[in-house]
C-alpha cells in the first residue's frame, strides 16, 4: 500500500484579505498546504489561523512584494519549511489611480508605485520560486490581472497607472510561458472580474466567484492551457 502524497505548496501573495484570502481557502479545500504571504507577520498569521480553524492547512509567511529581499528571504524560507513550492498565485496589488488621472497628464509617481508592486513585485516573486518547480518538474503560476488590461476591450482613459501595470504582466505571462513550455510548469493571467473587496468596495461579484478562476488555473491538469488570459475559465482577448 502507498501512503498519502504529501500536500502541494501553494503560496498566495497579498492573502491576508479579501481575494487573496479566498484564493488560498479554495486552494486548501482542494488539498493544498497554503502559505499565505502578508507584509506584515501578526496579518498573515491571522488569515492562517482563520483557515486553520476551518480545517485548512495553512501557515504564514511574512512577505512584502515591493522589497526584493524580504522576497527572496521568505522564499528561501518557505522552501527549506516546506520542501518545495509548487503553485505559486501573484495576488498582491494595488490600484492607485481613477478617472481624474489622464494619460496626457501623468502623475508618474503613481505609475512608479503600480508597475512596483502590480509588476516588478510578481516578476520577483516569480524568480525567487521558478527554481523550485523547475526541480519538481511542476508548477503553476497565476498572474492576477484585470479586464481593464485587455487592449482590445479598453475604450476609455481611466486609471493609466493601473491597466498600464496589467498589461505588461499579461505580457510577462506570455513571455514566462514560452520560457517554461515542456517543463512541466503552466503560467497563466487570470481577470477574477469586478469584484468586491476593500479596493472595490462598491462591487457586487462575490470574493468567491473572483477566485474561482484563479484557483483552477492553479489546479490545472498537466494538459492545461499555459501562456493564456483568463475570466469565468474562458479566454479574454488581449
Amino acid at each position: 500500500m502507498t501512503g498519502r502524497q504529501p500536500k502541494r505548496v501553494a503560496l498566495v501573495t497579498g492573502a491576508n484579505r479579501g481575494l487573496g484570502l479566498e484564493i488560498a481557502r479554495q486552494l486548501a479545500e482542494r488539498g493544498h498546504h497554503v502559505l499565505m504571504g502578508a507584509r506584515t507577520r501578526d496579518s498573515g498569521e491571522q488569515a492562517a489561523q482563520h483557515l486553520r480553524d476551518l480545517g485548512c492547512s495553512a501557515a504564514a509567511v511574512k512577505l512584502d512584494v515591493t522589497d526584493g529581499r524580504s522576497i527572496r528571504d521568505a522564499m528561501s524560507t518557505a522552501i527549506q519549511e516546506h520542501g518545495s513550492i509548487e503553485v505559486l498565485v501573484n495576488n498582491a496589488g494595488i490600484a492607485l489611480d481613477g478617472p481624474d488621472h489622464r494619460p496626457s497628464d501623468p502623475r508618474f509617481e503613481t505609475v512608479r508605485t503600480s508597475l512596483e508592486t502590480n509588476l516588478f513585485g510578481a516578476w520577483e516573486c516569480v524568480r525567487a520560486v521558478l527554481p523550485s518547480m523547475r526541480t519538481q518538474g511542476y508548477g503553476r503560476i497565476v498572474n492576477m490581472s484585470s479586464n481593464m488590461a485587455s487592449l482590445t476591450l479598453t475604450e476609455d482613459d481611466e486609471s493609466p497607472a493601473y491597466r498600464i501595470s496589467k498589461a505588461a504582466l499579461n505580457m510577462l505571462t506570455v513571455l514566462l510561458a514560452a520560457e517554461v513550455r515542456g517543463e512541466g510548469i503552466l503560467v497563466n493571467a487570470a481577470s477574477p472580474g469586478y469584484t468586491r473587496t476593500d479596493m472595490s468596495p462598491k462591487a457586487t461579484r462575490t470574493v468567491e466567484r473572483g477566485a474561482d478562476t484563479p484557483v483552477w488555473l492553479a489546479t490545472l491538469p498537466p494538459d492545461g492551457p499555459s501562456g493564456g488570459y483568463f475570466y469565468e475559465r474562458n479566454q479574454l482577448p488581449w
